[in-house]
């Protein structure tokens, strides 16, 4: 499978650069590590890192700037980072209030993670964590810490990023991203495999005319394979399990996120996004923000994921703060 890479080994250290390079005004590279660090990130406030493995990006090196991570720490494909990018590139950005760890719910990040945080805390540092799990098709509701984090890790960060710009204490940030984490759902389809690179397979197999709801991002087991099925199918599917999942009633205010997983195009994800708005308003349901992106992705995955956070009056006030990346960005309201 052809890759625009130089060395298998070191394409994780050569996006970053790239990155770095071409976002200068805004990030910098930790010298010692695969870690993202934003330039001009507020003093004296809680600090947000993000992290996990790369081959998803925007995610997770693209949520660094104004009002979202201060930092994101980068393992190597679809790999967590080890404790030793994690603390480093959490030094890089603690101002003495506590850091704030977000990422996926995965065995590597847990451990992982959970390591850099003792280590952090015998140097006297403070520090909380929210993994994420919003993905409602990788185990049943009574099983929710079980789950995977997929797409909604952008709306966590999002509100994350907003609670310690606002000054919050580490606990106050920490509660409020995880009702963030707790009123998020996604689910998603995959029409086609991505590969890892320097590896000539792909990281499943799918055949030419099937497709797979529930789908991970690394491949991991969906819930149901069936033949391709027209856009307002795939799209009506999906919300019925989300809402299943995470029920909402008429007067209730969301955020939709239809993500891309790598090789779908925005005209495709229009058309998802246009019948999902069709059965919101059917249902009464208020689409407070929309967004049509690939921002949580798998190399060349085809497909796309639906993500929905239910909103409350905290939610919408730190959701409403404006943020930028070069990938990620809201006015404000």
């Amino acid at each position: 499978m052809k890759k625009i890479i130089n060395n298998a080994d070191h394409v994780v250290q050569e996006s970053i650069e790239g990155l770095v390079s071409a976002y200068e005004r805004y990030y910098t590279k930790h010298p010692e590590v695969n870690g993202i660090i934003y330039r001009n990130r507020r003093k004296g406030k809680v600090s947000l890192v993000v992290g996990g493995g790369s081959g998803h990006e925007p995610l997770f090196g693209g949520f660094v700037g104004k009002g979202m991570a201060d930092a994101a720490a980068c393992g190597n494909i679809f790999a967590s980072p080890d404790p030793g990018t994690i603390c480093q590139t959490a030094y890089a950005v603690d101002e003495g209030k506590g850091i704030l760890f977000v990422y996926g719910n995965y065995a590597g990040d847990n451990l992982n993670f959970d390591a850099a945080e003792e280590i952090l805390a015998e140097e006297g540092i403070q520090t909380a964590h929210v993994r994420v799990w919003d993905d409602c098709a990788s185990a049943p509701p009574e099983r929710t810490e079980d789950r995977r984090g997929i797409a909604g890790d952008v709306f966590v960060m999002k509100i994350a990023g907003a609670a310690c710009d606002a000054g919050l204490t580490l606990e106050e940030v920490k509660t409020v991203t995880e009702k963030a984490r707790n009123n998020t759902r996604s689910i998603g389809v995959a029409t086609s495999p991505g590969s890892i690179p320097g590896l000539n397979k792909p990281t499943f197999e799918l055949g030419e005319n099937e497709i797979e709801y529930g789908m991970g991002l690394h491949g991991e087991p969906g819930i149901k394979r069936t033949v391709m099925e027209p856009a307002d199918v795939l799209a009506e599917t999906l919300y019925v399990n989300l809402l299943k999942d995470m029920p909402v009633q008429s007067g209730d205010e969301v955020c939709v996120l239809v993500n891309g997983l790598g090789s779908t195009t925005v005209l495709e994800l229009s058309i998802i996004y246009r019948k999902i708005k069709e059965l919101l308003d059917r249902d009464g349901v208020m689409v407070h923000d929309a967004e049509l992106k690939s921002l949580c992705t798998c190399q060349e995955m085809g497909g796309f994921s639906v993500s929905i956070m239910k909103l409350d009056a905290e939610l919408k006030l730190y959701f409403d703060q404006p943020c930028f990346t070069p990938y990620y960005a809201k006015e404000g309201r």
